[in-house]
């Protein structure tokens, strides 16, 4: 059986082979599936790095249907505890639909982006908020593609694809831009720490997804001379080092971690040779986190615009609630 036709068997019985890892924070290994076991551990997909294939499927309920009937067909996806033929799967529900089906499970103010953020200039990050996201992940496209399809099948009677969008890794770690992605990304140790809900709080084991698609002007940027480029990153581009005299308004200056809380990003590059960007993929344990760091880069509070937003526009943005594997299996 090849890899692609494996996948999709995997994805039918809901299963995965035994060799395939169990998540960090989850329970003790063993033949028999117990759900009581699951505790609060968060889907393992999100912590999955190395992987060279990725499609992003934002889903809308079908008139009719309701929150619990789509939170049940996408459980039923799979066992979410294991990965399927190499291919990881995360789940994530708008906010207020997740809310509906478990009011009690749920980060207390969690809301979806349902409203643009807007600069003093006017620059607009828009609004596209849809009510669920799966994020496939694997070593190889053909996989991707196949599980996908099974997956919009799967959900063809409750949920609509919105949108669709594919990518890939440049260059080990690096973005379109030529510049690596995700220097201060936390190790995949600090990484649950950063990006998980605590357990004893509501939404335990859940993580807060901000998703959007950023188009590049490649013309543009390759256009500038590189050490203007490394002024707009706020970084040198050969090494990534931090530029001791970077602008206010470089990239790396309006979105300082250390300034809004620390987040777990798995961006990737998306698209054609003629029409591409980045998926900004950025995980936390708290939505404020996310929310300062897009104000602090389209300018809402001082009035200063991220740099990079002169040559990246945004094109889409919605939030995510992406919960534990014990909420996703009730």
């Amino acid at each position: 059986m090849d890899r692609a036709a494996e996948a999709q068997a995997s994805w039918a019985a809901g299963s995965a082979p035994s060799s395939d890892p169990r998540p960090a924070r989850g329970p003790s290994t063993g033949a028999a599936y117990d759900r009581s076991e699951l505790t609060t551990a968060p889907q393992a997909g999100i912590f999955a790095l190395g992987t060279a294939s990725h499609a992003y499927l934002e889903f809308d309920l079908r008139p009719g249907v309701d929150a619990h009937t789509l939170v049940g067909a996408v459980t039923g996806l799979r066992e979410p505890r294991t990965t399927m033929g190499g291919v990881n799967l995360v789940a994530g529900f708008r906010p207020e639909l997740w809310v509906k089906v478990f009011p009690n499970d749920s980060p207390a103010g969690l809301e979806g982006f349902d409203r643009p953020v807007v600069g003093r200039d006017g620059f607009t990050m828009p609004a596209t908020q849809h009510d669920a996201v799966l994020w496939i992940s694997g070593s190889a496209y053909d996989v991707v593609f196949d599980v996908a399809r099974s997956a919009i099948a799967a959900l063809g009677d409750v949920a609509v694809v919105a949108d669709e969008t594919s990518s890939w890794p440049y260059h080990h770690d690096r973005d379109l831009t030529g510049f690596i992605d995700g220097t201060e990304n936390p190790t995949l140790i600090e990484a649950p720490d950063i990006a998980v809900i605590e357990d004893g709080n509501p939404g335990a084991g859940g993580s807060v997804l901000l998703l959007q698609k950023w188009a590049h002007d490649a013309a543009r940027w390759e256009a500038e001379p590189v050490g203007r480029q490394a002024q707009v990153i706020g970084r040198d581009k050969a090494d990534s080092a931090e530029l001791g005299d970077k602008p206010v308004d470089s990239h790396v200056a309006k979105t300082d971690q250390d300034r809004f809380g620390k987040i777990f990003r798995r961006n990737m590059p998306y698209g054609t040779v003629t029409d591409h960007g980045t998926m900004f993929v950025g995980f936390s344990s708290e939505q404020s986190r996310l929310a300062r760091m897009l104000d602090s880069m389209a300018g809402v509070g001082d009035g200063v615009r991220d740099a990079l937003t002169n040559f990246a526009t945004p094109l889409s943005g919605a939030y995510y609630f992406v919960p534990s594997l014990r909420d996703l299996t009730r």
